[in-house]
């Protein structure tokens, strides 16, 4: 990226639901500690009627979409039994040509998907319309299983929540680790979830043990360095392996060591961003034990090395 700020737009539609409207207008919100500058606009200028009783007074229209680096594409009303305006439709199209990523939160994937631009890639909506969406639009591979889908250019996420995920995902990938988890703790946010993590788990008898692995995540990432095993973990939650194991895979879409292994690589990638420790040192801290096995693992996950992580990213 430039070092020029990002360029975020959230087009608002009609019906728009307000806090899928909020969550990128908030988590890119305009600030000292933001590399981001978020512009709000609509088909065109003037009251827009929302949904859940708001409306909205947007001061640009889709010549706001021309500037952005990012747009967003908040969910609406009526998805089902209504189409995005020809003219929303093309200039979206004519974003995603300039070189803009496109991001639906919840059922503004329907307008992205009415683009043609997700037609043979992946996507998700909220659970509710996820069969809705695949008749639409056959040739998008609608997955109704996950929380976000990463396409690369274009993004889609689940109900209003995961975009708040969807978000801190961006902005992981546009800053680092760091920058993500800085915004997290100003919305008293999680940190992380997998965007695989399943959108919704009906089960037929409540298990109370949220809290109990909430709090057994968060012993771990305070115990990164020290040995975790799955008994190691399951203990600490005061249940069994098999259970811990299986609730685990539910609530964060990871297996327990799958989700170590990654608190690992996220707290070496923290390191490199902030400090000037080595690679060895660092492998040391995050439980790793190598710099040839943190080298390894750095590469399996995020497809490069420290070395040009840090150079990336750090401050």
């Amino acid at each position: 990226m430039s070092r020029r700020n990002h360029h975020v737009a959230v087009l608002v539609l009609e019906g728009a639901k307000p806090l899928d409207v909020g969550i990128p207008a908030q988590v890119f919100s305009s600030r000292p500690s933001m590399p981001y500058e978020v512009r709000v606009c609509g088909a065109a200028p003037g009251p827009v009627t929302g949904g859940d009783g708001l409306s909205y007074h947007v001061a640009e229209g889709l010549e706001a979409l021309a500037h952005a680096d990012t747009v967003f594409i908040p969910g609406y009303r009526e998805p089902a039994t209504t189409h995005p305006p020809a003219a929303v439709v093309g200039a979206l199209k004519a974003a995603h040509a300039r070189g803009a990523r496109l991001a639906a939160i919840s059922t503004g994937a329907f307008a992205l998907a009415a683009t043609g631009l997700l037609d043979g890639k992946r996507a998700t909506t909220h659970w509710h319309y996820t069969k809705v969406l695949a008749e639409r639009h056959p040739q998008v591979r609608v997955d109704e299983n996950v929380l976000f889908v990463d396409e690369g250019d274009v993004l889609t996420s689940a109900g209003a929540a995961s975009g708040i995920d969807l978000c801190l995902h961006l902005v992981r990938r546009d800053h680092g680790v760091a920058l993500s988890n800085h915004v997290a703790r100003r919305l008293v946010a999680a940190p992380y979830r997998s965007g695989g993590q399943a959108q919704y788990v009906p089960r037929s008898v409540p298990e109370p043990l949220g809290d109990l692995f909430a709090s057994t995540r968060e012993w771990a990432l305070g115990h990164l360095s020290e040995p975790l095993t799955i008994e190691t973990l399951a203990r600490n939650a005061r249940v069994s392996a098999r259970t811990f194991s299986r609730r685990f895979v539910e609530d964060t879409g990871y297996t327990p060591m799958q989700w170590v292994l990654r608190a690992r690589v996220d707290l070496a990638r923290e390191l490199l961003e902030r400090t000037d420790l080595g690679v060895e040192q660092i492998a040391g801290r995050v439980g790793l034990g190598t710099g040839a096995n943190l080298r390894l693992h750095f590469q399996r996950i995020l497809g490069t090395s420290p070395t040009e992580y840090r150079h990336t990213f750090s401050a």
